[in-house]
């Protein structure tokens, strides 16, 4: 493979983030509808310039022991408010499964015992929220690329989509109902992991017990909570607001990288 020179590469995304700059400044003249279209393509042009000057499988930075932030802010939920959520946190999650089925070969449940038995990942790495805040701390999971590879994907399959046990609306159809996404370039990156300990303890309820995505080259919206399924898709035509994600449908970015 040709190497990219750093000046090109300095170059070409500059040239990328001009014409995102150049789509959002006409953005105001569009009507709704077209806005929309824009942003979304302004989205995938930062989503390919990130990924073009990172490279795919470039690692987020990795801390020390020494650099686990004395106190980590719990944000969002912090506690699922349902009937079902309690009793699982009653027998200490005995009682729950993690369903994988969609777009598979193989659909498959794993209960907390099945995913601690499993070859684990460790990394310390820095939480950013889009609030403005960010902390260090120690995650201990299971890579989410070996668990799609032990149940197999379907060709079309392109997403992995996170639904969780916490609901932030009270709504008749479900779309208050917390749930995030991915591609499956982010699925399979070697520090994206499902996360069922923090430093070195299993997770408290406030921080997502038991599951939680880490996703660690994206900002902490994408860091689902009290994960209880992962349906892979090949689109999110089907999904609530058909944005990828309980914020993305209220106006955020679906692809938050940093």
């Amino acid at each position: 493979m040709t190497r990219i020179s750093l000046s090109r590469r300095r170059f070409m995304i500059g040239s990328t983030l001009g014409a995102t700059a150049a789509a959002l400044a006409g953005y105001g003249a569009l009507k709704p509808d077209a806005g929309g279209a824009v942003l979304r393509s302004a989205e995938q042009l930062t989503m390919k310039a990130h990924r073009l000057l990172q490279g795919r499988g470039a690692l987020a930075r990795e801390f020390l022991e020494a650099d686990i932030s004395p106190s980590f802010r719990v944000n969002g939920s912090t506690m699922p408010d349902s009937e079902e959520y309690a009793a699982l946190l009653d027998s200490n999650f005995a009682d729950w499964r993690l369903k994988i089925d969609g777009l598979v070969v193989q659909p498959r449940e794993f209960s907390l015992v099945d995913l601690k038995k499993l070859p684990a990942r460790t990394q310390i790495t820095r939480h950013d929220c889009v609030e403005g805040w960010s902390a260090i701390g120690k995650w201990t999971g299971v890579p989410l690329g070996s668990l799609l590879r032990s149940i197999g994907l379907k060709p079309s399959a392109r997403f992995a989509v996170l639904h969780c046990a916490d609901e932030l609306e009270k709504t008749l159809d479900g779309s208050g109902r917390y749930y995030e996404s991915i591609d499956l370039i982010d699925a399979f990156h070697p520090q994206t992991i499902l996360a069922y300990a923090m430093n070195g303890k299993d997770l408290s309820v406030g921080h997502g017990a038991p599951l939680r995505l880490r996703v660690e080259r994206q900002l902490g919206y994408k860091q689902a909570k009290y994960v209880m399924r992962i349906e892979i898709v090949d689109s999110f035509s089907g999904l609530w607001g058909g944005n990828g994600g309980y914020w993305e449908d209220r106006g955020y970015e679906w692809y938050a990288g940093i």
